[in-house]
């Protein structure tokens, strides 16, 4: 007995009707008739009472109508199961990150991920959102975090509610940090490192204002842990995100906020059209799942 025909079999059960189910399997009233009558003939037994209005069904006929619904619930449950089996989820995905605050909701993503799909492994790559595009461009980072501006026609992303806040690095012998807050005329004529990244360096100009003119420019820095050793020699000080805190020795070095408040909006972001292994795709997902609807959307 084929599968086919007991799918026919419980259509018309559904339907009672041969006219009406032969309609719902798109096959002609004859065909379906002639499947029914081999069916009955290889059980032996009549399955089917035809009235003249609808069909009900015999003893025999109930009880194959009880295990044709437990047999194809078995085969769909198979045939679902070896779908999975051939995606098996496994690999490496890679994923770039500066120094920025944001990070830290990555381990539930990864954590929920694993769950799911234990297989797959991560590759925790960090860098300045310069560099993890250019890797992502390459198609040698899947996914980035990285801090707004990007590209909204080359990237596609989910914008982060956490802000990413700008401070200044000093030690915490300094005349500064007896300071609350740092102001743009309080970093005049004094040594400073910039984030070497061009659009930072602009943004920060505008918070700077008519002051930036007077600025000391001693270093420009890609990665803040670096500034850091400069600034606990007392050589600058430096102006980095606040999420890269964690990484220092803050009996060495402290920190203020700038003022007024300066901040950033950190985003996870792909290349658009690249293709990604399954793995990659399946994070992807992941993350839309996790995030869109709890974030702004980026076009907003």
């Amino acid at each position: 007995m084929e599968i086919r025909v007991l799918r026919y079999f419980l259509t018309v059960v559904r339907e009672q009707s041969i006219t009406k189910a032969s309609e719902v399997l798109h096959i002609t009233q004859p065909t379906l008739s002639r499947q029914l009558a081999q069916m009955e003939e290889e059980v032996g037994v009549k399955l089917f009472d035809r009235g003249t209005r609808r069909i009900t069904l015999t003893n025999e006929g109930l009880l194959l109508r009880r295990r044709a619904e437990e047999i194809l619930q078995l085969v769909d449950k198979t045939e679902k199961e070896l779908i999975e089996q051939e995606e098996q989820v496994e690999g490496k995905i890679t994923i770039g990150s500066g120094e920025i605050a944001s990070v830290q909701l990555l381990p539930t993503l990864f954590e929920s991920f694993h769950e799911k799909y234990p297989r797959v492994t991560f590759d925790l790559y960090t860098a300045t959102a310069d560099h993890v595009k250019d890797q992502m461009d390459r198609g040698l980072v899947d996914i980035g975090l990285l801090l707004e501006p990007i590209d909204i026609e080359k990237y596609e992303y989910i914008r982060l509610d956490m802000k990413e806040r700008w401070i200044v690095l000093m030690r915490p012998d300094d005349p500064l940090a007896e300071k609350e807050a740092i102001a743009a005329k309080d970093l005049v004529e004094l040594p400073l490192i910039l984030p070497r990244r061009l659009s930072v360096q602009s943004e920060l100009a505008s918070w700077f204002g008519d002051y930036y003119e007077d600025l000391n420019v001693l270093f420009t820095s890609n990665l803040s842990t670096n500034a850091s050793m400069m600034v606990n020699h007392g050589l600058a000080y430096s102006v980095v995100i606040e999420g890269s805190v964690p990484f220092w020795d803050q009996s060495k070095i402290t920190y203020r906020p700038l003022y007024p408040n300066l901040t950033a909006t950190s985003v996870l972001a792909w290349k658009r059209g690249q293709p990604f292994s399954l793995a990659a795709t399946k994070f992807i997902e992941h993350i839309k799942c996790c995030l869109l609807y709890t974030s702004p959307s980026p076009r907003d």
